[in-house]
Protein backbone atom coordinates (compact mmCIF):
# COMPACT_ATOMS: atom_id res chain seq x y z
CA UNK A 1 0.00 0.00 0.00
CA UNK A 2 1.50 3.30 -1.02
CA UNK A 3 -0.09 6.70 0.48
CA UNK A 4 0.39 9.81 -1.07
CA UNK A 5 -0.35 13.44 -0.01
CA UNK A 6 -3.62 14.60 -0.17
CA UNK A 7 -5.03 15.95 -3.05
CA UNK A 8 -5.50 19.88 -2.97
CA UNK A 9 -7.03 21.22 -6.34
CA UNK A 10 -8.94 18.20 -8.33
CA UNK A 11 -10.03 17.99 -11.61
CA UNK A 12 -12.67 15.68 -12.72
CA UNK A 13 -13.66 14.59 -16.25
CA UNK A 14 -17.45 13.65 -17.48
CA UNK A 15 -18.80 15.52 -15.09
CA UNK A 16 -22.25 15.92 -17.35
CA UNK A 17 -22.88 12.31 -16.79
CA UNK A 18 -24.54 11.37 -13.10
CA UNK A 19 -22.08 9.53 -11.76
CA UNK A 20 -18.72 11.75 -12.20
CA UNK A 21 -21.34 14.56 -11.14
CA UNK A 22 -21.92 12.80 -8.00
CA UNK A 23 -18.08 12.21 -7.35
CA UNK A 24 -17.53 16.23 -7.82
CA UNK A 25 -20.11 16.80 -5.15
CA UNK A 26 -18.47 14.10 -2.58
CA UNK A 27 -15.11 15.68 -2.79
CA UNK A 28 -16.60 19.03 -2.63
CA UNK A 29 -17.56 18.40 0.78
CA UNK A 30 -14.21 17.33 1.47
CA UNK A 31 -13.11 20.50 3.75
CA UNK A 32 -8.96 19.41 3.05
CA UNK A 33 -9.53 19.63 -0.74
CA UNK A 34 -9.06 22.94 -1.99
CA UNK A 35 -10.54 23.33 -5.45
CA UNK A 36 -13.03 20.93 -7.54
CA UNK A 37 -13.20 21.67 -11.00
CA UNK A 38 -15.27 19.76 -13.35
CA UNK A 39 -14.74 19.68 -16.60
CA UNK A 40 -17.15 18.70 -19.76
CA UNK A 41 -18.28 19.85 -23.06
CA UNK A 42 -22.07 19.77 -21.94
CA UNK A 43 -23.27 21.73 -18.97
CA UNK A 44 -24.22 19.11 -16.31
CA UNK A 45 -27.60 19.58 -15.27
CA UNK A 46 -27.52 18.09 -11.50
CA UNK A 47 -25.92 20.77 -8.93
CA UNK A 48 -22.02 19.92 -8.12
CA UNK A 49 -21.55 21.67 -4.60
CA UNK A 50 -18.76 23.80 -4.29
CA UNK A 51 -17.71 22.67 -7.33
CA UNK A 52 -16.59 24.57 -10.29
CA UNK A 53 -17.79 23.83 -13.61
CA UNK A 54 -15.62 24.43 -17.21
CA UNK A 55 -16.40 23.76 -21.05
CA UNK A 56 -13.27 21.83 -22.04
CA UNK A 57 -12.97 19.09 -24.25
CA UNK A 58 -10.82 16.21 -22.90
CA UNK A 59 -9.73 15.53 -26.46
CA UNK A 60 -8.35 18.89 -26.91
CA UNK A 61 -4.18 19.64 -26.17
CA UNK A 62 -5.57 22.74 -24.72
CA UNK A 63 -6.46 21.16 -21.31
CA UNK A 64 -2.53 20.90 -20.72
CA UNK A 65 -3.31 24.77 -19.91
CA UNK A 66 -6.05 24.45 -17.72
CA UNK A 67 -4.65 21.78 -15.94
CA UNK A 68 -0.97 23.98 -15.13
CA UNK A 69 -3.34 27.39 -14.75
CA UNK A 70 -5.13 25.78 -12.18
CA UNK A 71 -2.26 24.02 -10.49
CA UNK A 72 -4.16 20.94 -10.63
CA UNK A 73 -2.64 18.02 -8.67
CA UNK A 74 -5.06 15.38 -8.98
CA UNK A 75 -6.98 14.09 -12.12
CA UNK A 76 -9.92 11.84 -11.92
CA UNK A 77 -10.88 10.85 -14.99
CA UNK A 78 -14.62 9.89 -15.46
CA UNK A 79 -14.90 11.03 -18.63
CA UNK A 80 -14.98 7.48 -20.61
CA UNK A 81 -18.41 6.53 -22.40
CA UNK A 82 -20.16 3.13 -22.01
CA UNK A 83 -22.81 3.34 -25.12
CA UNK A 84 -23.05 5.15 -28.62
CA UNK A 85 -26.30 6.78 -27.22
CA UNK A 86 -24.13 8.58 -25.01
CA UNK A 87 -22.13 10.01 -27.32
CA UNK A 88 -23.81 10.90 -30.89
CA UNK A 89 -22.58 7.35 -32.41
CA UNK A 90 -19.80 4.89 -31.73
CA UNK A 91 -17.32 7.06 -34.32
CA UNK A 92 -17.80 10.14 -31.57
CA UNK A 93 -17.78 7.54 -28.58
CA UNK A 94 -14.17 5.89 -29.84
CA UNK A 95 -13.01 9.40 -30.13
CA UNK A 96 -13.74 10.65 -26.57
CA UNK A 97 -12.82 7.88 -25.25
CA UNK A 98 -9.74 6.40 -26.84
CA UNK A 99 -8.14 9.77 -28.02
CA UNK A 100 -9.82 11.62 -25.32
CA UNK A 101 -7.80 9.47 -22.97
CA UNK A 102 -4.64 10.13 -25.18
CA UNK A 103 -4.93 13.48 -25.01
CA UNK A 104 -5.89 13.48 -21.43
CA UNK A 105 -2.58 11.30 -20.38
CA UNK A 106 -0.88 13.94 -22.11
CA UNK A 107 -1.80 16.89 -20.59
CA UNK A 108 -0.81 15.08 -17.31
CA UNK A 109 2.43 14.44 -18.43
CA UNK A 110 3.34 17.69 -19.35
CA UNK A 111 2.00 19.44 -16.48
CA UNK A 112 4.22 19.70 -13.51
CA UNK A 113 1.90 19.98 -11.04
CA UNK A 114 0.48 16.89 -11.87
CA UNK A 115 1.15 14.00 -8.64
CA UNK A 116 -2.00 11.57 -8.97
CA UNK A 117 -4.21 10.02 -11.72
CA UNK A 118 -7.40 8.26 -10.78
CA UNK A 119 -9.10 6.30 -14.05
CA UNK A 120 -12.31 4.61 -14.20
CA UNK A 121 -11.66 1.68 -16.53
CA UNK A 122 -14.29 -1.84 -16.86
CA UNK A 123 -13.56 -5.42 -15.75
CA UNK A 124 -14.53 -5.51 -19.51
CA UNK A 125 -10.68 -5.54 -20.42
CA UNK A 126 -10.84 -9.08 -19.33
CA UNK A 127 -13.89 -10.39 -22.03
CA UNK A 128 -16.18 -13.01 -21.68
CA UNK A 129 -14.98 -16.60 -22.96
CA UNK A 130 -15.97 -20.28 -22.15
CA UNK A 131 -11.75 -20.33 -21.58
CA UNK A 132 -12.08 -17.98 -18.75
CA UNK A 133 -10.48 -18.76 -15.68
CA UNK A 134 -13.09 -18.80 -12.62
CA UNK A 135 -12.10 -15.36 -11.25
CA UNK A 136 -10.19 -12.55 -12.68
CA UNK A 137 -7.20 -11.22 -10.79
CA UNK A 138 -5.70 -7.74 -11.89
CA UNK A 139 -2.47 -9.60 -13.18
CA UNK A 140 -4.62 -11.67 -15.66
CA UNK A 141 -5.49 -11.00 -19.47
CA UNK A 142 -8.51 -11.78 -21.69
CA UNK A 143 -8.57 -15.25 -22.61
CA UNK A 144 -10.77 -14.09 -26.26
CA UNK A 145 -9.80 -10.19 -26.14
CA UNK A 146 -12.89 -7.57 -27.05
CA UNK A 147 -12.87 -6.81 -30.70
CA UNK A 148 -15.23 -3.73 -30.66
CA UNK A 149 -17.15 -1.44 -27.84
CA UNK A 150 -16.66 -0.01 -24.81
CA UNK A 151 -14.53 -2.87 -23.48
CA UNK A 152 -11.82 -2.33 -26.66
CA UNK A 153 -11.96 1.14 -26.14
CA UNK A 154 -11.07 1.00 -22.47
CA UNK A 155 -8.17 -1.57 -23.86
CA UNK A 156 -6.70 1.11 -25.45
CA UNK A 157 -7.29 3.87 -22.79
CA UNK A 158 -5.73 1.29 -20.30
CA UNK A 159 -2.38 1.34 -22.30
CA UNK A 160 -2.15 5.09 -22.45
CA UNK A 161 -2.29 5.47 -18.63
CA UNK A 162 0.30 3.01 -18.58
CA UNK A 163 2.35 4.59 -21.27
CA UNK A 164 1.99 7.96 -18.87
CA UNK A 165 3.19 5.45 -15.75
CA UNK A 166 6.24 4.70 -17.41
CA UNK A 167 6.76 8.28 -18.74
CA UNK A 168 6.40 10.21 -15.04
CA UNK A 169 6.95 7.94 -12.64
CA UNK A 170 6.43 10.39 -10.38
CA UNK A 171 2.55 10.40 -10.99
CA UNK A 172 0.54 7.92 -8.48
CA UNK A 173 -1.87 5.81 -10.38
CA UNK A 174 -5.00 4.18 -9.61
CA UNK A 175 -7.14 2.16 -12.16
CA UNK A 176 -10.30 1.05 -11.54
CA UNK A 177 -11.87 -1.58 -13.17
CA UNK A 178 -15.25 -1.56 -12.07
CA UNK A 179 -17.78 -4.43 -12.67
CA UNK A 180 -20.85 -3.78 -14.34
CA UNK A 181 -22.59 -0.49 -12.61
CA UNK A 182 -26.14 -1.07 -12.04
CA UNK A 183 -28.87 0.74 -9.80
CA UNK A 184 -32.21 2.85 -9.12
CA UNK A 185 -31.14 5.76 -11.48
CA UNK A 186 -28.44 4.96 -13.95
CA UNK A 187 -29.15 3.49 -17.05
CA UNK A 188 -27.56 0.98 -18.98
CA UNK A 189 -27.46 -2.07 -21.89
CA UNK A 190 -27.89 -4.32 -19.28
CA UNK A 191 -30.72 -2.48 -17.80
CA UNK A 192 -32.44 -2.10 -20.80
CA UNK A 193 -32.17 -5.86 -21.22
CA UNK A 194 -33.56 -6.62 -18.25
CA UNK A 195 -36.23 -4.14 -19.16
CA UNK A 196 -37.33 -5.75 -21.66
CA UNK A 197 -41.14 -7.47 -21.88
CA UNK A 198 -39.67 -10.50 -22.43
CA UNK A 199 -36.10 -11.80 -22.04
CA UNK A 200 -33.81 -13.62 -24.63
CA UNK A 201 -31.84 -15.99 -22.64
CA UNK A 202 -29.15 -18.03 -24.43
CA UNK A 203 -29.39 -21.80 -25.01
CA UNK A 204 -27.50 -23.83 -22.89
CA UNK A 205 -25.35 -20.89 -21.21
CA UNK A 206 -25.65 -19.48 -17.36
CA UNK A 207 -23.04 -16.69 -17.01
CA UNK A 208 -22.16 -15.97 -13.90
CA UNK A 209 -22.56 -12.09 -13.30
CA UNK A 210 -21.19 -9.40 -10.71
CA UNK A 211 -22.48 -6.37 -10.15
CA UNK A 212 -21.75 -3.05 -9.08
CA UNK A 213 -24.03 -0.62 -6.93
CA UNK A 214 -23.88 2.95 -8.65
CA UNK A 215 -23.17 4.56 -5.13
CA UNK A 216 -20.36 2.24 -4.51
CA UNK A 217 -18.94 3.15 -7.77
CA UNK A 218 -18.72 6.65 -6.66
CA UNK A 219 -17.79 5.88 -3.13
CA UNK A 220 -14.94 3.72 -5.40
CA UNK A 221 -14.21 6.85 -6.71
CA UNK A 222 -13.65 9.54 -4.17
CA UNK A 223 -12.11 6.73 -2.37
CA UNK A 224 -9.15 6.16 -4.47
CA UNK A 225 -8.70 9.71 -5.20
CA UNK A 226 -8.22 10.37 -1.33
CA UNK A 227 -6.57 7.19 -0.47
CA UNK A 228 -3.79 4.43 -1.07
CA UNK A 229 -1.99 4.09 -4.55
CA UNK A 230 -2.86 0.78 -5.66
CA UNK A 231 -2.42 0.65 -9.55
CA UNK A 232 -4.86 -1.45 -11.27
CA UNK A 233 -7.41 -3.00 -8.97
CA UNK A 234 -10.98 -4.51 -9.44
CA UNK A 235 -13.99 -3.10 -7.78
CA UNK A 236 -17.28 -5.55 -7.58
CA UNK A 237 -19.68 -6.43 -5.30
CA UNK A 238 -19.40 -9.48 -3.24
CA UNK A 239 -20.95 -12.41 -4.76
CA UNK A 240 -22.30 -13.51 -8.16
CA UNK A 241 -25.76 -14.59 -9.62
CA UNK A 242 -26.19 -16.79 -12.64
CA UNK A 243 -27.89 -15.25 -15.66
CA UNK A 244 -31.02 -17.50 -14.48
CA UNK A 245 -31.31 -16.17 -11.21
CA UNK A 246 -30.84 -13.06 -12.26
CA UNK A 247 -33.85 -13.71 -15.05
CA UNK A 248 -35.85 -15.34 -12.45
CA UNK A 249 -35.67 -12.61 -9.92
CA UNK A 250 -36.52 -9.88 -12.71
CA UNK A 251 -40.05 -11.90 -13.08
CA UNK A 252 -40.23 -11.49 -16.54
CA UNK A 253 -40.63 -14.06 -18.88
CA UNK A 254 -38.10 -15.31 -20.53
CA UNK A 255 -37.77 -17.74 -24.02
CA UNK A 256 -34.72 -19.42 -25.20
CA UNK A 257 -32.98 -18.13 -28.34
CA UNK A 258 -29.73 -19.78 -30.36
CA UNK A 259 -27.03 -18.36 -28.96
CA UNK A 260 -25.07 -15.30 -30.52
CA UNK A 261 -25.11 -12.00 -31.81
CA UNK A 262 -27.45 -13.82 -34.73
CA UNK A 263 -29.70 -15.59 -32.70
CA UNK A 264 -30.60 -13.00 -30.47
CA UNK A 265 -30.60 -10.11 -33.23
CA UNK A 266 -33.62 -12.76 -35.07
CA UNK A 267 -35.65 -13.11 -32.24
CA UNK A 268 -35.70 -9.51 -31.19
CA UNK A 269 -36.19 -8.38 -34.67
CA UNK A 270 -39.08 -10.83 -35.43
CA UNK A 271 -41.14 -10.51 -31.93
CA UNK A 272 -40.56 -7.18 -30.53
CA UNK A 273 -38.85 -5.24 -32.50
CA UNK A 274 -35.77 -4.67 -30.44
CA UNK A 275 -32.70 -3.46 -31.30
CA UNK A 276 -29.26 -6.17 -30.84
CA UNK A 277 -27.13 -6.53 -28.02
CA UNK A 278 -23.95 -5.23 -28.89
CA UNK A 279 -21.14 -8.77 -29.08
CA UNK A 280 -19.80 -8.22 -25.41
CA UNK A 281 -22.72 -7.84 -24.06
CA UNK A 282 -24.19 -10.70 -25.51
CA UNK A 283 -20.93 -12.78 -24.54
CA UNK A 284 -21.34 -11.39 -21.25
CA UNK A 285 -24.78 -12.77 -20.66
CA UNK A 286 -23.39 -16.01 -22.25
CA UNK A 287 -20.37 -16.59 -20.56
CA UNK A 288 -20.37 -14.04 -17.35
CA UNK A 289 -17.04 -12.56 -16.07
CA UNK A 290 -16.32 -12.52 -12.22
CA UNK A 291 -13.30 -10.85 -10.60
CA UNK A 292 -11.04 -10.70 -7.59
CA UNK A 293 -11.63 -8.39 -5.50
CA UNK A 294 -9.32 -9.03 -2.99
CA UNK A 295 -6.52 -5.90 -3.68
CA UNK A 296 -9.75 -3.64 -3.32
CA UNK A 297 -10.11 -4.59 0.45
CA UNK A 298 -6.75 -5.01 1.45
CA UNK A 299 -4.99 -2.31 -0.72
CA UNK A 300 -7.18 0.06 -1.53
CA UNK A 301 -8.72 -0.53 1.92
CA UNK A 302 -12.38 -0.23 0.24
CA UNK A 303 -15.81 -2.29 0.88
CA UNK A 304 -18.70 -2.14 -1.02
CA UNK A 305 -21.96 -1.78 1.17
CA UNK A 306 -23.92 -3.88 -1.72
CA UNK A 307 -22.98 -7.05 -2.73
CA UNK A 308 -24.06 -8.52 -6.24
CA UNK A 309 -27.43 -9.74 -5.33
CA UNK A 310 -27.82 -6.46 -2.99
CA UNK A 311 -27.27 -4.15 -6.43
CA UNK A 312 -29.65 -6.26 -8.38
CA UNK A 313 -32.21 -6.31 -5.84
CA UNK A 314 -32.06 -2.07 -5.79
CA UNK A 315 -32.59 -1.71 -9.39
CA UNK A 316 -35.18 -4.09 -9.64
CA UNK A 317 -37.03 -2.19 -6.76
CA UNK A 318 -36.59 0.89 -8.39
CA UNK A 319 -37.96 -0.85 -11.61
CA UNK A 320 -41.02 -2.04 -10.39
CA UNK A 321 -41.59 1.49 -8.10
CA UNK A 322 -42.25 2.70 -12.45
CA UNK A 323 -38.81 4.72 -11.63
CA UNK A 324 -37.34 5.76 -15.33
CA UNK A 325 -34.28 6.58 -14.95
CA UNK A 326 -33.00 9.72 -16.85
CA UNK A 327 -29.46 9.29 -16.51
CA UNK A 328 -27.53 7.09 -19.24
CA UNK A 329 -24.18 4.85 -18.10
CA UNK A 330 -20.97 6.62 -18.38
CA UNK A 331 -19.42 3.62 -16.97
CA UNK A 332 -18.81 0.57 -17.30
CA UNK A 333 -21.78 -1.37 -19.00
CA UNK A 334 -20.70 -4.41 -20.18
Amino acid sequence: MDLASPPRVVLVTGVARDLAGRVVRRLADDPSIERVIGVDLVPPKHPMGRGEYVRADVRSPLLARLITQAAVDTVVHMGVIATPRDAGGRVVQKDINVLGTMQLMAACQKSPGVRRVIVKSTAGVYGSSPRDPAVFTEEMTAKHLPRSGFPRDSMEAESYVRGLARRRPDIDVTMLRMANVIGPSIRTVLTDYFRMPVLPVPFGRQGRLQFLHEDDAVAAAVHATTGPVVGTVNIAGDGVLSLGQAVALSRRPWVVVPPGAGGFSLWASKRIGWAALPSDHLEFLSYGRVVDTSRMRKELGFSPAYTTRGAFDSFLAARRAGDRPEQHADEEAQ
